[in-house]
């Protein structure tokens, strides 16, 4: 008999069945939860995910807005292309997935077939340029400079060219009104990267950038892109699991970006660029004596700066470059020849990027020092033709002696050693080599209250901060560099450098007695920036007021509205009191009639008695290059500084120049005649540009008393910014301080930071 129950199974297999029942079971209810999950508990957030698999969208970009001088003049604007665009959609539509259609656009636009279609492929890690990083629904520009003809036959047989499109397209172009170049100031534009549009893909507004946006990358178009940009529009495309449209979800137009005026007049910024690349030339006709060839001024700047408010009516940077080659994407080969070594970095705004000594036009910091530290401005001050300080000869300029004089005097002819003298003198009381614990460096401190050795806050990017070589700055170089000059010095050279090393590598922290004198001197380890020494002499000219310099002026709709207006900021006061100021006011007058720059100025015939100009002259030595040429001036109206690198004296390279630029300004001609009909600008332009309906700017003569001078009245400047609604919420000024570059912006300065800080020099200063 069996012992196998009536059901067949055993205890064993039904155990096990059991097991099964309970994992079956377990399944279907963890199968259950997680639907219940999905589609009840979460089911807002899913669909909408859900529905945003079936959504694309489509970006216009927004009219950039443009960037006007203070008349009102386009010095970047808009300029209407034919675009020749392709949409993919369409193309896989096509049984050959385009490509036909491709191939007889090719031929109408006189393209190779192989670049229309690159263009129009979509990048990815194994795709390089040509193709498209941006939407795969956006349609794809193939060329922007589309001829009428061209656009003709594409819109007139539409069924050969399905998807195809040719259009006006706004376009970035800097105009180069007036014959103004302005390119380091205005600074360019190119497409964001897909790093800036992933991270930013979670924000709203001006805070997102979309594939097809450009933003600035230099300049005021960097500084002010927010307001510049505008807000493209997006058309949300309904498409099916295969990715075909089959509808849409809706529109957002774009809104255009706001418009900027400046402070910049095109016609004396002209001038200026004019008068630089002049001074340069004729100092490379001139022979230096010193090298015994002549001077091969390799690079300049030149500053005009209202004195009343900072503001920057001209900047001038050399070399310079086309901005216009940046726009479409610049090439290789272009990017090569802007940023190579060869090129001398035509990128760098030498204006606030440029640092080099400043030579005797420090002495108005020098005397302002020395007048705090307590020496007397009625005082008498010996100027032998040299002095012997720490076993070293100390010369004056051309070895003159005048004997006692005044401060004034010193000035005027930039006697160096009154001021080594006085240098020696408070840095012995000081403590010399071994100093007190709190010593007074008057020297050191009063060029940092004139603002030097920090940056300025001007509204353009990458500003550099200049030198103070004080105690502070000492220690910290030694730190850095100790190890350097010990190496150096082991290796037991005889050479200036060698010398040096085995000076710094034992007590290189110390603030010697030559330190201190060169520093009066504005040599050795000093730097500053012509946009510095521009505040510097405006303050001089204002009455004590340093300003913050700034080129923007206000930020205008594109319906001509007022959105807010970027007042003067007033930053700090002249260190010494209203007699100091008019010492030195009445010190630099005498520089003009009888002093350094006399020969260039009352010799050349310029009016002095009518229109009084202030100045002093300056000339750096720098190891192993020619001397570097400064002229820092100013007029009750106008700072005027000019340097120009290995470019000679401070008069002779620079002194022609600038006296042209005040011609044009004032209206003065070559024998002294003043013509207020003829000047640009005899006092500095205060209102803002007035706008007509549809927010173009009227060109009117600026009205000066007496003048006729101007552009004809009622003229208007053209624009294709399209109108918005006025009345834009009102916004804080902007602290103008260095904005975050944002990611993947090309560093055109890092490749260029020697051409920033020239090699160090012990040298003196001359006139």
């Amino acid at each position: 008999m069996s012992n196998i129950p009536e059901t067949g199974r055993t205890r064993r297999v039904t155990i096990r069945l059991v097991v099964l029942q309970i994992l079956v079971l377990s399944l279907l209810a963890t199968l259950g939860g997680r639907l219940w999950y999905l589609q009840i508990r979460n089911a807002k957030e899913y669909t909408a995910k859900a529905t945003g698999n079936h959504i694309r969208e489509v970006v216009e970009p927004a009219v950039r807005g443009e960037i006007l001088d203070a008349s009102g003049r386009i010095l970047a604007g808009n300029e209407a292309r034919l675009v020749v665009s392709v949409s993919r959609t369409s193309l896989l539509q096509q049984k050959d997935g385009g490509k036909a259609v491709l191939g007889r656009l090719a031929g109408v636009l006189g393209m190779p077939a192989k670049d229309v279609q690159e263009k129009v492929r979509l990048c990815d890690a194994k795709t390089q340029q040509p193709c498209w990083n941006g939407s795969p629904y956006q349609p794809i520009p193939v060329t922007k400079e589309a001829t009428t003809q061209q656009a003709m036959q594409i819109m007139e047989r539409r069924e050969d060219f399905p998807g195809v499109t040719a259009q006006p397209t706004a376009v970035r172009r800097y105009t180069g009104v007036e014959g103004a170049n302005l390119a380091q100031v205005l600074g360019y534009l190119s497409p964001v990267t897909d790093d800036e549009v992933s991270k930013t893909a979670d924000k709203k507004g001006l805070d997102r950038y979309l594939p097809a946006d450009q933003i600035g990358r230099a300049g005021l178009e960097s500084v002010y892109d927010r307001d510049l940009r505008g807000t493209a529009g997006i058309t949300q495309l309904e498409v099916d699991n295969l990715g075909r449209v089959i509808g849409t979800a809706g529109t957002v137009a774009p809104q255009a970006g706001d418009n900027l005026v400046t402070s910049i007049d095109a016609r004396v910024q002209k001038v200026v660029e004019d008068n630089l690349v002049q001074a340069m030339n004729d100092a490379r006709n001139t022979f230096d004596k010193v090298t015994n060839r002549n001077y091969e001024a390799d690079s300049g700047a030149a500053v005009v700066m209202d004195v009343h408010t900072g503001r920057i009516v001209a900047m001038a940077s050399a070399p310079t470059y086309d901005p216009n080659l940046w726009v479409g994407g610049i090439s290789g080969k272009d990017y090569q020849a802007l940023t190579s070594k060869d090129s001398n970095f035509p990128l760098l705004n030498r204006a606030i990027q440029g640092q080099s000594a400043p030579g005797s036009t420090f002495k108005v910091i020098s005397t302002t020092a020395a007048v705090q530290a307590g020496y007397s401005l009625d005082g008498h001050y010996d100027c032998p033709k040299s002095m012997t300080i720490g076993g070293r000869e100390f010369k004056n300029f051309e070895s003159e002696n005048f004997g006692a004089i005044s401060l004034e005097k010193a000035l005027e002819v930039s006697c160096d050693t009154v001021f080594y003298g006085l240098a020696y003198d408070q840095w012995m009381k000081d403590g010399g080599i071994k100093p007190k614990k709190d010593p007074g460096d008057w020297f050191f401190k009063t060029a940092h209250q004139f603002g030097l050795g920090a940056k300025t806050g001007i509204d353009l990017p990458a500003e550099v901060p200049g030198r103070v070589p004080d105690r502070q700055w000492k220690q910290s170089f030694y730190d850095n560099n100790k190890d350097a000059w010990c190496a150096q010095a082991q290796k037991g050279g005889n050479s200036f450098s060698d010398q040096i090393a085995r000076e710094n590598c034992v007590d290189g922290y110390q603030m010697r007695a030559g330190d201190a004198v060169n520093f009066a001197i504005g040599q050795g380890d000093t730097l500053v920036t012509p946009v510095q020494m521009a505040r510097i002499y405006s303050a001089l000219a204002n009455g004590g007021t340093f300003y913050r310099p700034t080129i923007a002026k206000a930020v205008i709709s594109p319906s001509g509205q007022l959105v807010r207006e970027i007042a003067p900021h007033e930053d700090a006061k002249f260190p010494g009191d209203q007699k100091l100021l008019s010492y030195i006011d009445q010190a630099t007058a005498g520089v003009i009639t009888s002093g350094t720059a006399a020969w260039k100025f009352a010799g050349a015939g310029w009016p002095q008695g009518k229109i009084e100009l202030h100045a002093k002259t300056g000339t750096a030595e720098v190891e192993g290059k020619q001397t570097t040429s400064w002229l820092t001036t100013y007029s009750k109206d106008y700072a005027v500084v000019m340097t120009i690198s290995q470019g000679g004296t401070g008069s002779g390279g620079s002194g022609d120049a600038v006296r042209r630029i005040y011609q044009a300004l004032y209206g003065v001609d070559d024998k002294g005649n003043v013509d207020n009909g003829k000047a640009l600008l005899p006092a500095p332009q205060t209102e803002l540009p007035k706008f007509n309906p549809d927010g173009t700017a009227i060109i009117k003569p600026v009205a000066y008393p007496g003048t006729a001078a101007g552009t004809a009245a009622g003229a208007s400047v053209g624009t294709l910014l399209a109108p918005v609604a006025a009345g834009a919420e009102e916004v804080q000024p902007l602290t103008f301080l260095d904005p975050a570059q944002p990611t993947g912006t090309p560093v055109p300065y890092a490749a260029a930071d020697t051409a920033l800080e020239p090699t160090r020099s012990t040298g003196r200063g001359r006139a």
